[in-house]
């Protein structure tokens, strides 16, 4: 693989130049004249991703620093005249957004199911334990039964998160979706029918390890089958579909909150939705990418999988079976992928995350989620219901009407960090949001109603900020 020299560093890539979105005289010492231009390679964009992981800054010894945008161009400037360099050189994908809607939207629904459990649990936990309104005879709780209850998805999206862990690769992202949707589909219905609570504590499980295996395949399904330039605003726009779920929980649970055995509806609302993404990753194709990584493993026959996924890229793109322009994607990606998977052979080694620089990123990262767990957020969205109660919300309609609200202001908050997440960068609202959080646990010493409502939405502002900041940005793909 040749190397070309950039500045002060050196990009493993295969030889191409970097050109500058806005005009600049260029200098002789790096760029040849037009008449002898180097050939320029049309796969920057799939290597690019591994061009960020490797050297992520890009500045010069002398010029001031600046945003390179570097694209496929079919001839040069000479430099002098008043059009930029890269005149809508940058390569873009085309693409119909018929073609997108469908492979976001299926995955997606993952999300927007893990949500819909937060905020159904909420009202759920105050029809159960009421002895007119649950329509059971055990409704007699104590607080670690409920809390097994509440936690049961959790433990089960814990296991399954180490099970995909584990199956991911072998089943692919299309498989690990339809697998999560027969988990949702299956434990919604058991936990709407429970006759005891053992049979209601199996099925939040069942019901959690859907959401382990969803929330680790819907991203990677969405990261390495949408077109790169529209890619960290729909891995984003997955993050709005789980607080768009949190809100649909809090309104059918206001909704249902006085039906005799409302809980059951609660819970059972999920199968539906559950059918509907199962059916959905049933008629979409299998990831692209995936299916060149099993052909670079040597797991099937190489052609076939290659035709495969030639195949499900044109689809994707809404383009004609085996178009050229599927088969030069696909023909840049095997190249990229060999490359980095004989490097991952070769220097590969899990250890060296707990060395050197990486360590610093580790603790960063997992120091993040943590924090994040650990100031007790979540539990407050999967409570709100009751918290508010104890407040002064004491009647169980206001109660959950007020957790409407709520997730009215998650959902804009939510919104409009996903719309600012590009222009302000993730390091802002990652340090907006967590400075917003330090001061708050101390007002949940309030009692008042009113307060307590405000201390709630203020938590999920700074949240919503810390939640898109850090954690939206999309697993590299080579597509």
């Amino acid at each position: 693989m040749a190397s070309t020299s950039l500045f002060n560093f050196r990009l493993p890539l295969f030889n191409f130049n970097p050109l500058h979105h806005r005009r600049i005289k260029r200098p002789k010492s790096l760029l040849s004249s037009p008449r002898n231009s180097p050939r320029l390679v049309s796969s920057i964009n799939d290597h690019l991703a591994l061009t960020r992981v490797t050297y992520p800054l890009l500045q010069s010894h002398s010029a001031p620093k600046r945003r390179f945008h570097v694209g496929v161009q079919k001839e040069y400037s000479d430099g002098e005249s008043s059009e930029s360099i890269v005149s809508n050189a940058t390569y873009q994908e085309e693409f119909s957004w018929s073609s997108v809607v469908l492979p976001f939207l299926f995955p997606a629904l993952g999300g927007l199911l893990f949500g819909y459990d937060i905020g159904a649990t909420s009202g759920a936990t105050i029809s159960l334990q009421s002895p007119e309104l649950s329509g059971i005879s055990w409704f007699n709780l104590s607080a670690i039964q409920l809390g097994l209850v509440v936690s049961g998805s959790l433990y089960g999206a814990l296991l399954g998160s180490l099970v995909a862990f584990a199956i991911a690769d072998f089943l692919g992202r299309k498989k690990q979706l339809i697998t999560a949707a027969l988990l949702y589909l299956f434990g919604g219905v058991i936990t709407a029918y429970a006759p005891e609570l053992g049979v209601l504590l199996a099925g939040r499980l069942i019901y959690g390890l859907g959401i382990g295996l969803a929330m680790h395949g819907a991203p990677l399904y969405i990261a390495e089958t949408c077109p790169s330039q529209i890619r960290g605003t729909l891995v984003s726009l997955k993050e709005l579909f789980i607080v768009l779920g949190i809100l649909l929980g809090y309104f059918v649970g206001s909704f249902l909150i006085e039906t005799v055995g409302g809980w059951r509806f609660m819970y059972g609302f999920s199968a539906p939705v559950a059918v509907l993404m199962g059916l959905g990753m049933w008629t979409l194709p299998n990831s692209p990418r995936w299916l060149l990584l099993r052909a670079v493993q040597g797991k099937g026959s190489f052609q076939d999988l290659k035709e495969q996924a030639i195949a499900s890229l044109s689809k994707l793109r809404g383009r004609p079976p085996g178009d050229k322009e599927s088969e030069k994607q696909i023909e840049e990606t095997l190249v990229s992928l060999k490359s980095v998977y004989a490097d991952q052979e070769s220097e590969g080694n899990f250890l060296e995350v707990f060395q050197g620089p990486n360590l610093k990123a580790f603790i960063i990262g997992g120091g993040l989620v943590l924090f994040q767990q650990i100031t007790g957020q979540p539990s407050v969205l999967y409570y709100a219901g009751p918290i508010l109660q104890s407040a002064g919300f004491s009647a169980a309609s206001d109660a959950t009407k007020v957790s409407v609200v709520i997730g009215l202001f998650k959902l804009l908050m939510t919104w409009i960090a996903v719309l600012k997440v590009d222009d302000l960068g993730r390091r802002p609202l990652l340090i907006g949001g967590v400075s917003g959080i330090v001061g708050i646990p101390s007002q949940f010493k309030l009692t008042d109603s009113y307060y307590a409502a405000t201390c709630h939405m203020q938590m999920v502002i700074w949240f919503s900020l810390i939640a898109v900041g850090p954690f939206s940005s999309s697993p590299f793909c080579l597509l």
